[in-house]
């Protein structure tokens, strides 16, 4: 017998002799085992929620220590001039206008300092603690999209090399931004799962800042490896909610989804993944249809109301696409892609006449993707 096997049995007729022997008079066996099961999943209970909290504001600590090493980090290289200079030209401008009319010789040194001081992140509101999976309210995001806003901006003004090396070795050792866009994915998850019209800007715009920070080359690495599936749930979460409704007044909402899952697409990094799982969809559909068509079967109406939203999705997707010629990474590989272009003649020409509509959308989509086709094979020859 296995050693582990072994101490495993002991350890449970251990338990059972002990439950035995110290069970009260008016109990039997049975119910008091299930009474201090009861006693422990309760305390279990309550050191998660303990764990939960402390977790939230450690990472609330990382992110105010990353902000501020950054900010202190970016003017210890080069001199002060060159660090006004990084800075957007109209702040920069009023902040060097106060300090000289103030009347006061000031050095650069002091310069420096006190433009570190204007520009350092006033203190986080307190971090409203709830748990994980019921973060369905703006409040306990907060905190991360300000901070993830924050790093954004100190990054689009900053020219020096020292933020890039400082976030490189910070971020091996406590992936804050990581951690912090996790948390930010788990509430877009759980708000869109059951979205609430009408829709706060809050959810549009964490949406978009998810997005720069992914097309962000120094941040996208940390990000990815740790939220790539969590970045995969949430993009099948919005697909979903534009699929599976069926209220009459969907197609408000179903707008605001198609645009979030449009501003992820953007993304250069996330398109191919977008682009594939929008076409998987429309795929499968295509199919389904064409069998009700030839057993001339009734169809699901709503399923194919709500398929021109991913139609205009995967059209928005593949203009930028072509706009922007990165078609490397959209080529013969893509197995979704293919198989669209492989029935797109034969399911326009039995689809045409009863569903026009339907086959005009498949032809311009397959316009579109002829066009990525033709620009894969012409950079593939290039030498």
């Amino acid at each position: 017998m296995d050693n582990q096997v072994w101490y495993l049995r002991i350890s449970k007729l251990a338990l059972a002799l002990a439950i035995i022997r110290s069970k009260p008079a008016d109990r039997s066996s049975r119910e008091y085992t299930e009474h201090l099961a009861k006693v422990i999943s309760g305390q279990e209970s309550k050191w998660r929620e303990k764990v939960e909290t402390l977790e939230a504001e450690v990472l609330q600590l990382r992110q105010k220590l990353l902000l501020s090493r950054i900010c202190s980090g970016s003017f210890k290289s080069g001199d002060s001039s060159s660090q006004l200079q990084a800075q957007e030209p109209g702040t920069s401008e009023n902040t060097l206008t106060v300090l000289e009319d103030s009347g006061c010789d000031l050095s650069n040194e002091q310069i420096s300092q006190d433009f570190v001081e204007s520009c350092t992140p006033p203190p986080f509101p307190s971090l409203p603690i709830g748990k994980k999976h019921c973060a369905t309210s703006e409040n306990p995001l907060s905190s991360h999209m300000q901070f993830l806003h924050r790093l954004l901006e100190l990054k689009s003004w900053t020219e020096s090399g020292s933020l890039k090396t400082d976030l490189s070795h910070f971020e091996n050792n406590s992936s804050t931004v990581s951690d912090s866009v996790f948390q930010l994915l788990d509430g877009l998850i759980t708000f869109y799962r059951e979205p609430k019209f009408p829709f706060s800007s809050f959810w549009t715009e964490a949406v978009a800042t998810l997005a720069r920070l992914i097309s962000d080359c120094d941040l996208s690495n940390h990000i990815l490896k740790k939220c790539s599936k969590k970045l995969e749930e949430f993009e099948k979460t919005l697909l979903q909610i534009i699929l599976r409704n069926n209220h009459i007044n969907r197609f408000q909402v179903q707008h605001y989804v198609s645009q979030s899952l449009v501003t992820l697409g953007n993304c250069s990094l996330l398109r191919k993944s977008v682009i594939s799982l929008l076409l998987s969809e429309v795929n499968s559909f295509i199919d389904d249809l064409d069998a009700t068509s030839q057993e001339q079967a009734s169809y699901d109406v709503t399923r194919y109301e709500n398929i021109f939203s991913l139609f205009w999705i995967l059209e928005q997707l593949l203009q930028k696409e072509n706009e922007e010629g990165n078609t490397l990474d959209m080529g013969h590989d893509n197995q979704e892609i293919q198989k669209f272009l492989q029935k797109h003649d034969e399911a326009i020409c039995q689809l045409s006449d009863t569903f026009p509509l339907l086959t005009f959308y498949l032809w311009r989509l397959g316009i579109l993707l002829n066009s990525i086709e033709i620009k894969t094979v012409e950079n593939n020859s290039l030498p």
